[in-house]
């Protein structure tokens, strides 16, 4: 892990300590399935069984440099698979934060839970359902980031469950967008191209 964590800084994709001390503490050889254990430490996404994947590391870094998350604050973690990206972010947000992790697939909403089990953390809450309109009954969110591609564009729900400065991380197609909440009717929004994510829902 050390190795793919030094050649993620190396390249530039992790930057923030913050963000790079997660990344030391939660390993992800914790998220991935037994048959795949040698695989880990690969910058590739693996399989996690019904047709998702684990995210490849360079993406999860990309993503959680976007997003920034900070001590304390609240967010919401939509198509959270493994668990390891939730479980990054709630070594980042503390005990004084809080992680919705909201995975379609009940069975990999278990696996989640069960893998960030052995972190023992207090601040993430495993929710199994249809993350792809957000979270109403917990919002307003710090920060919303969506770990798979299912839109062609970004749901109107999402904008309006980001407090005023929230950031949004989300795939729409093969790229990544920034959505930055700058007033309840105005958002700055950037694109950037050349990802390939699974599908969050089945179409």
């Amino acid at each position: 892990m050390q190795q793919l964590i030094k050649d993620l800084i190396k390249k530039g994709y992790l930057i923030t300590p913050n963000i790079i001390d997660a990344f030391v503490f939660i390993d992800r050889i914790d998220f991935v399935p037994e048959n795949l254990k040698d695989e880990a430490y690969r910058d590739i996404p693996l399989s996690i069984g019904h047709g998702q994947t684990i995210s490849q590391p360079l993406t999860v870094a990309f993503m959680l440099e976007l997003l920034k998350p900070n001590k304390g604050e609240k967010i919401l973690d939509i198509g959270s698979g493994s668990g390891w990206q939730s479980s990054l972010l709630a070594h980042i947000v503390g005990d004084g934060g809080k992680v919705f992790a909201v995975e379609l697939i009940p069975e990999l909403s278990e696996i989640g839970k069960e893998n960030a089990r052995r972190y023992k953390f207090n601040n993430i809450k495993f929710i199994a359902g249809d993350g792809s309109r957000g979270l109403e009954q917990e919002a307003p969110f710090d920060k919303i980031i969506v770990a798979a591609a299912a839109f062609e564009k970004i749901p109107e729900e999402l904008y309006k469950q980001l407090k005023i400065g929230g950031r949004l991380v989300i795939p729409v197609d093969n790229s990544i967008w920034l959505v930055v909440k700058k007033d309840e009717n105005k958002f700055e929004e950037k694109e950037f191209p050349g990802f390939v994510f699974v599908p969050l829902i089945e179409k």
